[in-house]
């Protein structure tokens, strides 16, 4: 009896040692062990490999189930497909490190405005300049200080010259000449009289004396001796050199009078944007204190300055309630026009100097580097002229980091990791 049960047990033991060592060599040879033990970094969507979950599941967009991606290996292609082409591969990680953004090549419509800073300077045309057309003294000034405001009519001085004095006198003669010819038989010596006044009076009235001034002459029968000059013009004396007692010649500026009701804007436009600026152009002109004035453009001087690179553009306006003063900085704004252009953000573009290079998404952390030509900036997105299409994904951000690397690798799948 202890025999049999001394037998059973020991053919227990054997079978259970045949069943646990053939069980793990059936169990060693399954695939899915060898999957098990590796680490799933993430889950992609194979249609659209740049959606990525931390979890299993459905994809959101189409309903496919999530594929894993492990440590080691390179995400799925799309559609089953190998990598993409010139491109570069970026983990998961170092794509977080180095923030990545992104965004799309799309068509935009909208005007362009040109900013620039401006200096309002004095409407050359409008600047009277004031001379004396004899030689002579000054007697009394009115206009005495600079920055007066005069207006057109008003006495600016009295003059003394002995030249008028003695034109004036002649014309006297010739009308006691005249008076006394008119009872001569001698027609010919009454029309040679009525010459002599006709040129005598001409005389002193190119010399700038007023009709008013002559009809007193003729009416008193005196020359007047201090001769009053008058502004030919309103506006603000900005250059005074007539003082009393001071001799002038004809040459002598004795004032400038300078009509600030319309003036001038100096622009400084920059190179790049000096192709965009017409004649006749509208424009705005905003106050250091607030509130903007309507401009338009009159004039583009022919050459770039050197120095600053910007090209002087004159613009004409309106200076209601002096609200604009010579010498003072204003901002500039003209509007140019609309047009359809595909844009992209700045950041996104790298211009090394010889080429700009634009970064493509091409999904499962593959990125393309692609040559772009740009044409007009406008604010903080650049105008895409050939090289990309609408729509097309892109980098926004970060995009340097991976422009180094791709000088590195330009071609093939190099892959990135932290």
């Amino acid at each position: 009896m202890k025999a049999v049960k001394f037998l059973l047990a020991l053919v227990a033991v054997a079978l259970v040692f045949i069943f646990g060592f053939g069980y793990g060599r059936w169990y060693s040879t399954r695939p899915a062990a060898a999957k098990n033990t590796r680490k799933i970094l993430y889950y992609v969507d194979a249609m659209h490999p740049w959606y990525k979950s931390d979890k299993p599941g459905i994809a959101p967009d189409c309903g496919m189930t999530l594929e894993p991606v492990y440590a080691g290996e390179a995400p799925p292609a799309a559609n089953g497909e190998g990598p993409p082409p010139n491109t570069m591969l970026v983990g998961q990680d170092k794509q977080q490190l180095i923030g990545l953004r992104y965004g799309e090549a799309e068509w935009v419509t909208e005007g362009q405005t040109i900013r620039a800073a401006g200096r309002v300077a004095a409407d050359e045309t409008q600047i009277s300049r004031v001379h004396s057309k004899v030689e002579g003294w000054i007697d009394h000034v009115s206009a005495d200080f600079t920055g007066q405001l005069i207006q057109k009519g008003q006495p600016l001085l009295t003059l003394y010259s002995p030249e008028m004095l003695a034109s004036q006198q002649e014309l006297l003669l010739a009308l006691k000449a005249r008076d006394v010819m008119r009872h001569s038989s001698m027609a010919e010596s009454v029309g040679n009289s009525e010459s002599l006044v006709e040129a005598a009076r001409r005389r002193l009235e190119l010399w700038d004396l007023t009709g008013e001034q002559l009809a007193e002459v003729e009416r008193t029968g005196k020359p007047i001796k201090s001769i009053t000059l008058y502004a030919p013009a309103t506006g603000y004396l900005t250059a005074r050199n007539a003082f009393p007692g001071q001799k002038i010649m004809p040459e002598t500026e004795l004032y400038a009078i300078t009509d600030l009701r319309r003036v001038w804007v100096m622009a400084d436009v920059f190179e790049s944007d000096a192709t965009q600026v017409r004649m006749g152009q509208g424009a705005r002109i905003v106050l250091p204190g607030g509130g903007a004035l309507s401009a338009r453009v009159s004039y583009l001087q022919p050459q770039i300055d050197p120095t600053t690179r910007t090209l002087k553009v004159r613009l004409d306006v309106a200076n209601p309630g002096m609200r604009l003063r010579p010498e003072m900085f204003v901002d500039v704004e003209m509007q140019l026009g609309g047009a359809r252009r595909l844009m992209v953000p700045a950041d996104a573009v790298l211009d090394s100097g010889t080429a700009k290079t634009i970064f493509l998404d091409r999904g499962n952390g593959y990125f393309e580097p692609r040559q772009v030509e740009t044409g007009q900036r406008i604010d903080d997105r650049v105008e895409i002229v050939k090289g990309l299409a609408p729509g097309e994904r892109i980098v926004t951000s970060g995009a340097f980091l991976l422009n180094s690397e791709s000088q590195l690798k330009p071609a093939g799948a190099a892959e990135v990791r932290p």
